[in-house]
């Protein structure tokens, strides 16, 4: 059973930075993708960014080109987001989730870091 752990949210200004960190464990030899999503209150839960395992492909929202990097560290199983020139609007609680190549894409989720950008 994969489990996942996310640290590094907390309190940020606009324009600052912080760099959180997913830790896999537990059946992570068959990882195909990592991907970080959001959940902002009132609002359904969005796709962030993502990585191919094997490969370190990227892709990103948007909204957060140019400002958030993911990357990946195999040997330790774990994923980080750094996350530069913060905006109020990146407030939300962030999870981290694995897709095993299988059909149901992102199946296992981490609990969840909170992020809060002021103004």
């Amino acid at each position: 059973q994969v489990q996942l752990v996310e640290s590094g949210g907390g309190l940020a200004q606009a324009g600052g930075s912080l760099r959180l960190s997913c830790a896999a464990s537990g059946g992570t030899y068959n990882i195909n993708q990592v991907g970080w999503f959001r959940q902002a209150p009132g609002k359904k839960r969005e796709f962030v960014a993502r990585i191919t395992w094997s490969s370190g492909s990227t892709y990103y929202t948007d909204s957060v080109k140019g400002r958030f990097t993911i990357s990946r560290d195999n040997a330790k199983n774990t994923v980080a987001l750094q996350m530069n020139s913060l905006k109020p609007e990146d407030t939300a609680v962030y999870y981290c989730s694995i897709d095993l190549g299988t059909d149901r894409g992102f199946e296992y989720w981490g609990q969840g870091t909170q992020v809060t950008v002021s103004s």
